[in-house]
């Protein structure tokens, strides 16, 4: 992971501006041997034109074979070693919508689903029924009440909800009651005995969730995941000296950035473009923007080979915006790779940009893609670098030593 007290030493006050983009599940595997990836068969002048100029490489996200969640993946983008933070993407979500989470609230991740006569899950996203469906659903589910706890039910985005519970002496450490494959939903079971009230209230929430919902359609079951508390970690913007934004649409991508301390900027719209008019109407105000695009790793969850290929293709036909501001570091990457052939997440190693002027060495590369990144001067190394080199390029890191 990145050194935090070392940096704290170096880093030097300039102007300098530095963007990490992030398309989600960016990488990918050919879908026919000897094939092209989603990223290497979509067009992409653009971004092959700054592979020319800067330098590739291979990120490895938490270690070499291991599969990341959304949560540590970009934790590990920030710097944060992924096995050492762990986070429960309950709490992200929180965070993501603005709720005011405590120290000792236990938040989980919710997503509606639909199960058949037998109680065995066939969608784990419910059609991925619209928010405001979810906005209802989330409504009836606040008439349910426990004993010795508030709860709190916040409808997030599509399918996505979030429960809280609040009060005294709560342990988060329990399992996902998502089995993740056509099966009934799991009940939360305790990992210690101290959740044991913890899991027995949630278990107690779900079976009074269940009567409620049983006749919706297609949302008629529920599902937990990355049940959590926040565990409180270094501030990004103390760790590297940055004034520092996130310019998001999803929820969890702005929790897992205010879980370190970056503001979120709120604006209107959902594509690229409007991401990056965001960031030039907040250039003056801050040195590092995260900005991130989730259709990639959609595309690539839905098995869709082409829709993922022409999201990477929107992005980069609207990348000239993001350029015309002339940033002083510029990294294109992922958080994960999301092949659509896998319909999942996975362990690949994902494909790296990094184009700074003035300060990058060329390498052999001549196009942005996984193929082409294994030549890449930055080699593979791991993600929680990413933001030692990005402030080295930017010139905000002092010599070590005499």
């Amino acid at each position: 992971m990145a050194d935090f007290e070392l940096l704290k030493d170096l880093i030097v006050p300039n102007p300098s501006k530095i963007v990490l983009l992030v398309l989600d599940g960016l990488g990918g595997i050919p879908r026919e041997p000897n094939g092209p990836t989603e990223l290497e068969y979509a067009s992409t002048p653009n971004l092959d034109r700054l592979a020319m100029e800067g330098s590739l490489g291979l990120t490895v996200v938490v270690r070499p074979g291991i599969t990341p969640g959304s949560g540590p993946a970009h934790l590990a983008l920030f710097g944060y070693d992924a096995a050492q933070y762990q986070i429960g993407r309950g709490v992200l979500e929180s965070l993501g919508i603005g709720f005011d989470l405590q120290p000792n609230d236990v938040a989980a991740r919710g997503n509606f689903c639909t199960v058949d006569a037998q109680g065995s899950i066939v969608d784990r996203r419910a059609g991925r029924i619209p928010t405001q469906k979810c906005v209802e659903l989330c409504n009836k589910l606040r008439l349910i009440t426990l004993p010795g706890v508030e709860v709190f039910v916040e409808p997030v985005k599509d399918y996505r909800f979030c429960l809280i519970l609040r009060g005294q002496e709560l342990d988060p450490r329990i399992g996902d009651t998502d089995p993740q494959r056509k099966a009934p939903p799991l009940p939360a079971q305790p990992y210690a005995p101290e959740a044991e009230r913890t899991a027995a209230l949630i278990n107690e929430w779900i079976a009074r969730a269940r009567g409620i919902l049983k006749n919706e359609q297609p949302a008629n079951a529920l599902t937990l995941r990355g049940i959590a508390k926040d565990p409180g970690l270094p501030r990004f913007p103390d760790v590297y000296g940055l004034r520092s934004a996130c310019v998001a649409v999803y929820p969890m991508y702005k929790g897992v950035a205010r879980l370190v301390g970056m503001d979120v900027i709120d604006f209107e719209g959902d594509s690229p473009a409007d991401e990056f008019a965001t960031v030039k109407a907040f250039w003056d105000a801050y040195d590092f923007f995260f900005v991130h695009i989730k259709p990639t790793d959609s595309r690539g969850e839905d098995g869709d080979f082409e829709a993922k290929a022409r999201v990477i293709e929107s992005v980069d036909a609207t990348l000239p915006a993001l350029l015309e501001l002339k940033p002083d570091v510029l990294i294109v990457t992922g958080d994960h790779s999301t092949p659509s052939v896998l319909k999942s997440h996975s362990w690949h190693p994902v494909p790296t940009l990094l184009w700074a002027p003035g300060a990058t060495r060329r390498d052999s590369a001549k196009a942005f893609g996984e193929t082409e990144c294994l030549k890449g001067a930055l080699g593979t190394f791991a993600a929680t670098d990413l933001m030692p080199l990005a402030l080295a390029h930017a010139k905000r890191l002092q010599k070590f030593g005499a």
